[in-house]
Formats: structure tokens, C-alpha cells, sequence
């Protein structure tokens, strides 16, 4: 059980971050293990679903006697009126400003880990934000207050552990931003995060190639023979199991996933499909390589079903109890 709460963001207002962490909260009340405070407007959230048990709180070190009974609400005023299921530029800085207070309260150590709900990234930019997402705005944030971070994505569902090496670039551009130096950083953060947040001893690491059948000695590309396999070499020799490069197409099947416990994609498509195959409903982001935990449901804001009352919530459940389960580990 972790030493103190969690601490929820709101993500995007208009989208179905208020609506999917009460339901989480009616999912989890009754485990003491799992009790979260949520960072929102308590007259919004209040006012979109009028039958949740809410109950508005001064510090989050209130969080866990008020979450048997009540989702516990940490107030910060939207500044202006917001409707769901449209997004506006306006509550960029709130959204932005809810992220920074988690992140400090982590840092601070009064909170145990953060779960983020999903931002709406147009929204963002519009109001000047200059981060690809929450991932490196995470990151930016912890170096501005002298803590060191190696920011890596790890998606996890269905009992698979896959990190894209390259995220969110158009695929054309994959091959030109892979390096060795940059798979060398992802396993050593995979590695580590895997021991400590983990609690895998030994970590079994698989790295899968970029081209089709591992580009097959260098008939259909060679990123493998010049930038993969010397990295793997480099990899072994700083004392870290991993092994590949595996052919994409054969890295997923049951037997397959049995001999890693993380793999090591190329690219974004590579690491989320068979994660999303697996297990769509109930996938989690989960940031490493940070001073802090942090995990997030791996989907977006679902503005289409903000206010219907539809949206599903297995997705934040499962990221608030691997937050916790990371968390209970130290």
C-alpha cells in the first residue's frame, strides 16, 4: 500500500477525464490501497454528473479518510465556462497548471504517484504549449526543478510490456531518428525502471528490428546490421539481458512474449498495436525514466462521448492501480 494518495489530473475539461475518474472511484472506493484525489473544478464535475458522491477537500493529505465515502475533490476553478465534448484554447493554462501541481506534489513526496487523464493536444497548442504531449512536458518539468529525466514510454496491457523507441514521428522519418545511442538510453531506462518500479530482479529485455523479417541480413534494409545489432552489442556489455533484433511479425505471439518481460519497438505502431489487440479497453501509458510515477490510460479524450455517460473507465482503473502497485515498492 502506498504512504500516501495519488494524485488524478483532469486532462481535457470538455472531454471524459471527470466522468471516467468517478466511475474509477465507484470502482475502487472500498480498497484503502488505491485512494486518489482528483485536481478539478468541484462545481463542474458536480454539475455534469449530480448524483456522484464529491466532497471537496483543503490538502490532499485528506485524500484517503474521505475516499471510502466520497471521491475526494482538490477545487481549482475552471476560467471560463466549458461544454462538453468542444474544446477551447481557454483552459489550456488550467489543464497545464493541474499537471504542474501534480508533478510537485510528487516530487514533494505528499503524493505517491500521478495519474493523468487524457489532454487534448490541439487545445494546447493553440494556447502556445510547446511540448509533443504529456510525456516530455512531464519531463520538462522535473529538469526545471533539478531532477534528472530520461523521459521513456512504456505501454502495458494484457500482459505485455512494449516501449516504442521512436514515437510520435511520421514513419517515413523512423530510420533517419534511430540510433544506437538512443535504443542504448531506452533499454538502460527499461532496465532500471523494470528493478525498481517493478520489482523484476533479473529484467529480460527483446529488442525487434525495423524492417520486415529483421531485414533479413541486410535484403531489405540496414538499420539492423549498422545501428540495431551494435546496440544490442553495447547493451550486453553494460550487463543488461536483452537480445533481437526479433522479426516484428513473430515478437508477439504467447510463446514469443513468454521469454521477455519488456520489448524494445522501433517505432510507435510496432509497440501499441499488440498491446491494443490485447487488451483495448484496459492498456496503460506509463512514463519512465522520471523522479516519479506516472501512469495514464492509453486513450484519448473521447470528446465524442464527453457527457454521455458511455465512457469506459477500465482503462484509468487499471492505470491507478499499476500507479499504486509501482507506488507500494518504494
Amino acid at each position: 500500500m502506498p504512504d500516501t494518495p495519488l494524485i488524478l489530473t483532469p486532462g481535457e475539461p470538455a472531454g471524459v477525464g471527470n466522468e471516467i475518474t468517478i466511475k474509477a472511484w465507484q470502482k475502487l472506493h472500498r480498497e484503502p490501497n488505491h485512494a486518489f484525489a482528483l485536481l478539478t473544478d468541484a462545481h463542474f464535475i458536480a454539475a455534469i454528473s449530480p448524483q456522484a458522491k464529491l466532497q471537496t477537500i483543503a490538502h490532499i493529505t485528506e485524500a484517503a479518510d474521505v475516499f471510502s465515502t466520497a471521491l475526494p475533490i482538490l477545487h481549482r476553478p475552471l476560467p471560463s465556462r466549458v461544454t462538453p465534448g468542444s474544446f477551447s484554447p481557454g483552459t489550456a493554462p488550467w489543464v497545464t497548471n493541474c499537471i504542474t501541481e501534480a508533478v510537485d506534489l510528487c516530487l514533494a513526496k505528499t503524493a505517491s504517484a500521478m495519474v493523468t487523464n487524457p489532454i487534448q493536444k490541439e487545445a494546447l497548442y493553440a494556447a502556445g504549449f510547446k511540448h509533443q504531449g504529456h510525456t516530455d512536458f512531464l519531463a520538462a518539468l522535473c529538469r526545471e526543478r533539478g531532477h534528472t529525466a530520461n523521459d521513456v514510454m512504456m505501454l502495458v496491457g494484457g500482459g505485455l510490456r512494449a516501449v516504442p523507441v521512436t514515437v510520435h514521428i511520421a514513419l517515413k522519418d523512423v530510420a533517419t531518428a534511430l540510433t544506437e545511442d538512443t535504443i542504448i538510453t531506452h533499454a538502460e531506462v527499461v532496465h532500471h525502471d523494470l528493478q525498481t518500479r517493478f520489482g523484476i530482479v533479473a529484467p529480460r529485455i527483446a529488442i525487434t528490428g525495423l524492417n520486415p523479417h529483421a531485414g533479413e541480413n541486410g535484403a531489405m534494409g540496414r538499420e539492423e546490421i549498422e545501428i540495431i545489432r551494435p546496440a544490442i552489442a553495447a547493451i550486453k556489455a553494460k550487463g543488461i539481458n536483452a537480445f533481437g533484433p526479433l522479426p516484428a511479425d513473430t515478437a508477439f505471439f504467447p510463446q514469443a512474449r513468454e521469454t521477455y518481460d519488456a520489448i524494445l519497438c522501433m517505432y510507435h505502431d510496432q509497440a501499441l498495436i499488440p498491446v491494443k489487440t490485447l487488451d483495448f479497453h484496459g492498456g496503460v501509458n506509463v512514463t519512465l525514466g522520471l523522479p516519479l510515477i506516472r501512469t495514464s490510460p492509453d486513450h484519448g479524450t473521447a470528446l465524442d462521448l464527453a457527457g454521455s455517460g458511455r465512457a469506459q473507465a477500465e482503462s484509468l482503473i487499471a492505470a491507478i492501480r499499476l500507479a499504486s502497485e509501482m507506488a507500494s515498492r518504494g
